[in-house]
């Protein structure tokens, strides 16, 4: 059995082996790939085994002189990137179920006394909103109009909530958490967690965590709830300095 779903490793796969292999080593690979879309026109995946790959489009590629380079290496590339004013912004962690696990998730029947959120629970989903801070909300992203939300309850009152979105063209659900910082430590998140991930399953989807390197008690709850790091993924920043030619 494979560690994880075709379905999580071939929508890695696609944009950083699609395109034309411009330099590949036992440990890094450079790509580029013409369909990238212009918030996604660099992208670095490091592999929970240590792999990197990069893709980045031709233009791009072009403008940093990699046609010309036939030795590189990660710190090269990147230097190349910072040189021509390509800021990445800070790495995600990935999180998916393996296969094994998934299958312990779907037979499992979670404690607690949480639902599936609906339109219904708008009252109750603003009064949890206005008891967490705006950083939280901000972090979580954490959305009642979502395409799958769950909410574990403490007195009758929303203390944690998941939700979940198609994220992609594959089928995969990038999911967000927010538990209230009067309730952490209870157990609500890793539950809420594994009961939306139940739902996306049975739907037919791949669940995705995500969260920032340095977001230690994110980490920690996403092995908690079962899930396996995938890798490491950078994107292009917003802020960026650089002038691809293929946005002129």
């Amino acid at each position: 059995m494979p560690l994880f779903s075709h379905t999580i490793t071939d929508f890695w796969q696609a944009p950083f082996l699609s395109g034309d292999v411009l330099y590949s080593s036992e440990d890094f690979t450079v790509a580029t790939n013409p369909h990238l879309s212009e918030e996604r026109r660099v992208m670095v995946l490091e592999t929970a085994e240590g792999r990197v790959m990069a893709v980045l489009t031709p233009a791009l590629a072009d403008r940093l002189g990699l046609y010309q380079r036939k030795e590189l290496s990660e710190l090269a590339f990147r230097q190349q990137l910072h040189e021509a004013g390509v800021t990445l912004h800070g790495a995600d962690y990935l999180f998916y179920f393996s296969e094994a696990d998934k299958n312990v998730l779907l037979q499992e029947h979670v404690e607690g006394v949480l639902r599936r959120l609906t339109e219904q629970d708008k009252a109750v989903f603003s009064e949890f909103q206005s008891s967490a801070s705006e950083q939280d909300l901000d972090d979580a992203y954490v959305e009642l109009d979502h395409w799958a939300v769950f909410g574990s309850f403490e007195q009758h009152s929303l203390v944690s909530a998941a939700s979940m979105y198609p994220w992609g063209n594959a089928q995969i659900a990038d999911l967000g958490v927010l538990t209230l910082a009067t309730c952490r430590g209870k157990g609500h998140a890793r539950k809420v967690v594994r009961s939306i991930c139940k739902y996306a399953c049975d739907q037919g989807y791949e669940p995705q965590y995500r969260c920032q390197l340095d977001n230690q008690a994110s980490t920690s709850l996403a092995r908690a709830a079962g899930l396996t790091l995938f890798g490491k993924w950078e994107v292009i920043s917003p802020d960026s300095t650089d002038l691809d030619s293929d946005s002129k």
